[in-house]
């Protein structure tokens, strides 16, 4: 065992533990990690004759490590040699710091070989196990993530992958993800598109087969789909709320909004805000949740890479954490 340095021995008797220090040990103590490596170490190089690789363990957390703050590669590397709690989280002393190269290479290597599909497997497995995702409704919902849109760089073109939609009087480029989650806002289904796809397009694709009930908004209003669904003993809570919490009453030109258009208003953007008693409405707050967690808090709002491969990719790492960090209560 190597002696404590002086380094350490200052960091176990400071006064304060840090925000991010609580999150890394909440998440270290969540995180079922003989499970998750199952997968990447049947891959994993091998001790052979040549350089014995860094372990999957500590470059899975460093990887991790990378996703909760968005970091890119050489950015990682400064921040391990940087910040003593992400040296810590990872198992890596000041010696053994892994450079920018062989944290981006552990990436693709993840890319290559469709292992953040599988971790996101393992995890929803994991948490269907524990009670914590539950199969009886499903929510449907898609976010819109942000591509650059300059033509100013090596190839002078955008992302062919990418694609323009217009929102309200907005228009945007990048490309969708399309999730299916319960109602308490796990994700189970994640599906990746050009932003020029509507939500409907793919709804079928956010659907595990085992529904009671299925709630979106008013992007997923379709009277057949609404019929199917009866017929199969769904039920479908879609229209509802794409009614009750999606569509505002507007005044006429020179006219103003009388109190009673303008009480409606306000319940309609509380209902929006919240989750409110009703089971209808019950989903919209939720629904939000997933994509809360990966854009304000851990900085997702654009796409990090080319293509929708990369990308798809990435999202499969992103709700997979989601999913431990929103049900974190309940593993503790």
């Amino acid at each position: 065992m190597e002696p404590l340095s002086f380094s350490d021995m200052a960091y176990r008797t400071k006064k304060k533990q840090t925000r991010r220090e609580r999150f890394l040990e909440e998440m270290n103590a969540v995180l079922p990690w003989e499970i998750l490596l199952k997968p990447i170490e049947r891959k994993y190089p091998k001790p052979g004759n040549g350089r014995r690789p860094i372990g999957a363990e500590v470059m899975l957390r460093i990887y991790f490590t990378q996703q909760w703050y968005a970091l890119s590669d050489p950015g990682m590397e400064d921040s391990l040699y940087d910040v003593e709690s992400m040296r810590r989280f990872a198992g890596v002393d000041l010696n053994g710091v892994p450079d920018e190269t062989t944290i981006c290479k552990f990436r693709h290597f993840l890319e290559a070989h469709g292992l953040t599909e599988a971790l996101f497997e393992q995890a929803k497995r994991y948490l269907s196990r524990q009670g914590l995702i539950v199969s009886e409704g499903t929510i449907v919902d898609a976010t819109i993530i942000h591509a650059p849109s300059s033509t100013k760089n090596r190839e002078r073109k955008r992302d062919p992958e990418m694609k323009s939609t217009k929102k309200g009087n907005t228009w945007y480029f990048g490309m969708k993800a399309h999730v299916g989650a319960d109602v308490k806002g796990r994700v189970h289904s994640v599906v990746t598109t050009a932003a020029s796809v509507h939500d409907s397009k793919v709804m079928d694709a956010c659907l595990h087969g085992k529904e009671q009930t299925i709630y979106g908004d008013k992007a997923y209003a379709d009277q057949t789909r609404k019929e199917q669904a009866e017929s199969n003993d769904i039920e479908w809570r879609v229209p509802a709320c794409a009614q009750r919490a999606g569509r505002l009453r507007k005044a006429r030109r020179g006219k103003r909004l009388n109190c009673a258009d303008v009480s409606f208003n306000k319940k309609s953007n509380r209902t929006r805000a919240r989750v409110p008693a009703c089971a209808c409405c019950l989903t919209h707050a939720d629904r939000e949740h997933p994509f809360g967690v990966i854009k304000h808090l851990w900085g997702y709002r654009k796409v990090r890479y080319r293509g929708l491969a990369k990308n798809t990719a990435h999202l499969f790492t992103l709700f997979a954490l989601a999913n431990f960090y929103m049900a974190r209560q309940e593993l503790a």
